[in-house]
């Protein structure tokens, strides 16, 4: 059974380019069925698409760094109990700094809609307990994002 995703698309950048929740959904869905996730019958995403300040603030706030970034992954932490007590699975959610994911795309000869994807991949590997500290951590996850994007239709990001 494929899995359903609810996804609440929160926009809070006035960038106008900005994918639709349709392409969110498919690209959630993609990296969940790539990695064989167990059949469930909803999961619960949040992103949120936000400027560079609010970026900074949370970048700072929760990792202290006082710069922006392109995308922060914030994994659902509730206490098993509560997460039994729910109908949904609470997977996380996903901050995208929508003019950082825009320039970086321009900046590395990107089609636009081509780093939404990557980054939303990104985003959702990272709730899903994977990342990048070590350079092992750094080619598994790779790895993970330019098959799932081949899937995609997407180039290799790197």
């Amino acid at each position: 059974m494929e899995p359903t995703i609810e996804l609440q698309v929160q926009i809070a950048s006035e960038q106008t380019s900005l994918p639709t929740e349709t392409k969110f959904i498919l690209w959630a869905t993609t990296v969940l069925e790539h990695l064989d996730v167990p059949s469930l019958e909803l999961i619960n995403l949040c992103i949120r698409v936000v400027d560079e300040e609010e970026i900074i603030e949370l970048n700072k706030n929760y990792r202290n760094k006082n710069t922006g970034t392109n995308v922060l992954s914030f994994p659902q932490t509730l206490p098993a109990f509560l997460v039994e007590l729910t109908d949904d699975n609470p997977l996380g959610d996903i901050v995208l700094c929508a003019p950082i994911v825009e320039r970086e795309a321009r900046e590395q000869n990107k089609e636009t809609i081509a780093h939404w994807a990557h980054l939303t991949v990104h985003g959702v590997l990272h709730l899903l307990d994977y990342d990048h500290e070590t350079d092992k951590d750094a080619a598994q996850m790779e790895g993970l994002e330019i098959a799932i994007l081949d899937q995609l239709g997407f180039a290799n990001p790197y």
